[in-house]
């Protein structure tokens, strides 16, 4: 009498209409913000330098060290090494047990039920990530509205929010030490309205709130109908940043200077891989990028066929993410290399990284453009559309792995309301970081809600969940069966020794130089604001322990009985899915 229920609840679930959605559905997810402002800008970081022959050939703006190919050596290593097998591992998981980020642990054997933690985990993470991320969709769409002018407003300091100190780029561009440029005055005092600390809170932005709910309709209209619609709005949110990007690529590289920006990304010092900082920074890039440990590829994987090749589609995916990292390095870096040469100021002055690059730099290089409109219009579309993909996604991820857990959810109309519910929640907890003193708590969550730390953690007991606690063998027989044959065996090296003693590594790396949150590398937070982002961690780490703990209390026998009863078949409900009943009757 109970397994009925069960089954409507699974066909209520829905899956793929076909391959093409989970592919796009993958790539929106990958490829967003982090691709576009973050991995160029450790490219140029961590790169290096050749001061001889490349300063002859460039000019005087080489005087500085020329960054950024060395950075691909432990970026393309720890992809192999850590990233692939990860992402595999994953998809692989959601599509054999068709359940989400946190009961597909438990559906395989009993045994990893104490791993069900670390689903809970990886939903916080979400939690977090949600907050912070649609607040960048926000100040997008501020932006983008602001392009709408015959002016770009944050290309001239005639405005009611420009200082004395404000220095414009209509030719009179200022590099005195207590000059600010217009894009800065724009984003800081018109933007943001920010505080000098988190202490002084302020009132609401009212026009960014405005902003923020739109945001949060977009990405709750996107995941209504759950895989049905979100199946369908990939067709655009996916395919059309790329369009964005080559055109902005193609008008970056016919720029004057965009040569000397290209070289300036391009070119290597192998004496940096002795930095550690390097590998640290290359580990957590491929985490963040592949979208890795947060329980949305395995909900992305749980909506495909049972036979579907997922080993297949993890390797071209990863390389696909990689690529199109490597593309917007491009676009970033010849228009960099024009507004330095506009400026006549070195790139490694006008080069940032996150909201500085999109939000500062990119715009006040496209101020110096021919028609600035038609390209801030153009780029901040793409910067949307990077965004949405990845949240909604996100979105659909979390709602879809809480809907597992508790199959209530899935009954009438209950799941659209916890959607409702949780973008409400979010939408009102958001409206503190659009507030005078947001940005300060936005950094919070993004240095502490979402690090790498934990990331890293959570790649290391996945890995050991899969390579040791299961078996790499005996998961090996579970793809077999999904694709028809046995994947190489490097993964399952990777599962058992690589990856968990490479994300060890550089786990205790960033332990050992980890150092507290600084906005401006100037301001320093109040103890409570450390406290707040201390909190934000601990709450992400401390669910695993006490999961288990809970686990082993309410379990009866022995864990050692549990892991016997469960090596030799699986615990899956079968009626879930009749492809493990079958695997079990074999």
């Amino acid at each position: 009498m109970e397994v009925m229920p069960a089954r409507r609840t699974r066909e209520n679930r829905g899956e793929w209409a076909n391959k093409r959605e989970f592919i796009l559905a993958v790539v929106g997810q990958l490829i967003g913000l982090a691709n576009f402002w973050r991995f160029p800008y450790l490219c140029f970081k961590n790169g290096g330098g050749i001061r001889t022959t490349l300063s002859k050939i460039c000019g005087p703006f080489t005087r500085r060290a020329l960054l950024s190919g060395v950075f691909l050596v432990p970026y393309l290593l720890f992809l192999l090494t850590c990233g692939i097998p990860l992402f595999f591992a994953e998809t692989s998981l959601g599509q054999f047990t068709q359940e989400g980020g946190i009961t597909c642990w438990s559906s395989i054997s009993l045994f990893l039920s104490h791993s069900e933690g670390l689903g809970f985990s990886s939903q916080l993470i979400i939690i977090y990530f949600l907050l912070y991320y649609t607040v960048i969709l926000a100040w997008a769409f501020f932006y983008l509205f602001s392009s709408f002018s015959a002016t770009l407003p944050w290309s001239r300091c005639n405005n009611t929010w420009n200082t004395d100190r404000c220095s414009d780029y209509g030719g009179n561009f200022s590099s005195e030490s207590n000059a600010t440029s217009a894009s800065t005055e724009f984003w800081l005092r018109r933007a943001l309205r920010l505080s000098t600390g988190i202490e002084e809170v302020g009132g609401v932005h009212w026009e960014l709130a405005g902003c923020l709910l739109l945001s949060w309709i977009v990405s709750f209209f996107c995941v209504w109908k759950g895989v049905k619609t979100s199946g369908k709005v990939v067709y655009f949110t996916a395919t059309f940043p790329y369009l964005m990007l080559m055109v902005l690529l193609i008008r970056g590289l016919t720029l004057p200077g965009a040569i000397d920006g290209v070289i300036f990304y391009l070119y290597p010092d192998p004496g940096r891989l002795t930095d550690t900082q390097v590998w640290m920074d290359g580990g957590s890039q491929v985490l963040a990028s592949l979208s890795l440990c947060a329980g949305c590829l395995q909900v992305l994987g749980s909506y495909n066929k049972f036979n579907n090749n997922c080993y297949k589609d993890a390797i071209y995916l990863c390389l696909v993410n990689a690529v199109t990292s490597l593309v917007a390095g491009f676009a970033v870096f010849s228009v960099l290399g024009f507004m330095s040469r506009e400026l006549n100021q070195d790139i490694s002055v006008v080069a940032d990284s996150g909201p500085g690059l999109a939000f500062i730099t990119y715009p006040s290089a496209i101020a110096l453009m021919p028609v600035p409109q038609l390209w801030a219009s153009l780029f901040f579309i793409m910067i949307l559309l990077l965004g949405v993909d990845s949240q909604f996604v996100c979105l659909e991820g979390w709602i879809t792995s809480v809907s597992d857990t508790f199959p209530f959810f899935y009954t009438g109309r209950r799941r659209q309301l916890l959607l409702l519910a949780v973008c409400a929640a979010c939408f009102f907890c958001g409206l503190f970081m659009v507030t005078e003193g947001g940005l300060y708590v936005f950094l919070l969550f993004d240095y502490y809600g979402s690090n790498g730390i934990s990331l890293m953690l959570f790649a290391v007991i996945e890995s050991v969940c899969i390579g040791w606690v299961y078996g790499a063998d005996r998961y090996y027989k579970n793809v077999e069966q999904m694709i028809g044959y046995r994947p190489s065996p490097y993964m399952k090296y990777c599962w058992k020794f690589v990856t968990p003693t490479i994300c060890t590594v550089i786990l205790t790396l960033s332990l050992t130089r980890f150092s507290p949150l600084k906005y401006n590398n100037t301001y320093q937070y109040p103890w409570w604001g450390y406290g707040i982002g201390i909190f934000l961690s601990l709450s992400i780490i401390c669910i695993i322990p006490v999961w288990v703990i809970y686990v082993l209390k309410v379990s009866t026998g022995s864990l050692r009985q549990v892991k016997r009863f469960t090596s030799s078949g699986y615990t899956l409900d079968m009626h879930r899915n009749p492809w493990l009943s079958l695997l079990v009757a074999i």
